[in-house]
């Protein structure tokens, strides 16, 4: 097999997943790179099943119920580890990311968790429809006061951030036009909510239409005029070109290169302005259908451009996901998984709970003094440890050669790892900490052993490098 079509199936996972094992790798692309991008982008075609709860629920009954975030972002690191649909959970982790909704104010799991159930079912779907949804949402009402967004008091914390942070981003709209959306919103609201039961429980809100408290007087939004409700709004802003460069700019942020952050847009043009447009392009002419702009962005010369891979920081959750899929830790249901969502926490990505409105800021920002040591630290642990079955199964596979210079084994762990790329002042030191002696794998049993350790060695000391931060 040819080695370019694995690498290349590499920067898919890593981009459209939370990467992959060198054996995954092999089948798809033995498979094919558009076969594969296919059962990404539609896996209930392809006869994939979405994470079964049953066993989770098992173990953590009150996971889903109780009101803290620990709670919720257990729930989410479960669907992070279990599924066999890696985009759809990673555009649940962008959705999350852009419609950032936190449990500090929330308080109630249960409506975090049905959030991030409806990205799963409508984040690749039509756009339009995810907003709806979204402005339905009660955790989304509740956390932008729209639930307070009265005929008599307009409240305009949601009509203000569907505009800026959620659909067309400063500059495109006026401080008139968040007045008049902010009424055509009114009377969406959540019906009155019971307290929490003896086991500190809630239930699941339901989003309430109160006409009574709706103003359908006429409205003068972006231009148009008419007596618009919600709905109206919404199919507006869909239409407007700022909305489509907008969301072109955030899936080429997340799938392609990082970017400035979403407050510097409006000052600072995309790094790639004609990849930028053509996704915003086809986004209009699919008639704003995620799954197609989707497509169109694995399959284009600048998504598969060598340029751009490992182009992006990952993220806490892409650091603890990937690496713990990789070694195959948690294949199977066991303790530890609240300790994996508090470590997207420690790491400065708190799931369920992002510190603000904006959300967190990504790229070179997730890394300072702190955060670092504590990624390096978390990987080197996970990619250290022979036992673990994602690991013994390099290691058993690089033991079929035998013998191997520093440098062969380095550049046989980077390939394992899916094909990693270093500078190579990085691949250099890394050879010099290995030594200039062969590595043998020998046949004894302290000999396996010494090799497998030497192998974790240099996974651990790659885990270090600045590149092993990048995907």
């Amino acid at each position: 097999m040819d080695k370019r079509d694995v690498a290349l199936m590499g920067h898919l996972m890593r981009r459209a997943g939370f990467g992959a094992s060198y054996e995954e790798l092999e089948a798809r692309a033995a498979k094919g790179y558009e076969a594969t991008v296919e059962e990404l982008l539609d896996p209930d075609a392809h006869g994939i099943p979405p994470v079964d709860l049953h066993v989770f629920r098992r173990y953590h009954p009150l996971a889903e119920a109780e009101a803290s975030t620990e709670k919720s972002s257990l729930t989410f690191m479960y669907h992070l580890l279990a599924t066999q649909r890696p985009l759809e959970e990673k555009m649940t982790l962008l959705w999350h990311m852009i419609f950032a909704t936190g449990n500090a104010k929330v308080e109630n799991s249960r409506e975090l968790v049905g959030q991030l159930d409806t990205f799963r079912k409508h984040g690749m779907g039509s756009y339009r429809r995810l907003m709806v949804e979204l402005a339905r949402d009660p955790a989304m009402i509740f956390w932008l006061d729209n639930n307070e967004n009265h005929k008599k008091a307009p409240n305009e914390n949601w009509g203000r951030e569907l505009l800026e942070l959620f659909s067309m981003g400063q500059g495109n709209y006026t401080e008139e036009d968040v007045k008049e959306a902010s009424r055509a919103f009114t009377g969406w609201t959540i019906k009155p909510k019971l307290p929490k039961d003896p086991f500190l429980c809630l239930d699941r809100w339901e989003f309430l239409y109160l006409p009574e408290d709706h103003d359908d007087g006429e409205k003068v939004f972006l231009g148009r005029r008419g007596p618009f409700n919600g709905e109206d709004i919404i199919d507006i802003i869909v239409e407007e070109p700022a909305t489509a460069r907008f969301v072109a700019r955030h899936l080429y942020n997340f799938f392609v290169a990082d970017e400035v952050q979403v407050p510097s847009w409006k000052d600072e043009p995309p790094r790639d302005p004609a990849a930028v447009e053509a996704i915003a392009d086809t986004f209009v002419k699919s008639g704003y259908d995620l799954r197609t702009t989707l497509r169109f962005i694995f399959n284009s010369d600048f998504f598969k451009d060598e340029a751009v891979w490992f182009a992006r920081v990952k993220s806490p959750a892409e650091i603890v996901v990937g690496t713990t899929r990789l070694t195959g830790d948690f294949g199977e249901m066991k303790p530890g998984i609240l300790g994996l969502a508090l470590e997207c926490g420690y790491q400065g990505q708190e799931l369920t709970n992002p510190p603000s409105v904006e959300g967190w800021h990504f790229g070179p920002e997730w890394i300072d003094t702190g955060a670092l040591i504590r990624r390096v630290n978390f990987m080197a642990d996970k990619l250290g440890d022979p036992g673990s079955p994602g690991i013994k199964s390099m290691i058993d596979r690089m033991g079929g050669k035998g013998s191997y210079t520093p440098g062969e084994l380095v550049d046989a762990c980077l390939e394992l790892l899916g094909h990693v790329k270093l500078d190579e002042s990085s691949r250099d030191e890394l050879i010099g900490h290995l030594g200039g002696a062969e590595i043998r794998r020998g046949s004894s049993e302290e000999e396996v052993r010494a090799f497998g350790e030497r192998v974790a060695e240099a996974l651990q000391l790659i885990a270090a490098t600045r590149e092993y931060q990048l995907c």
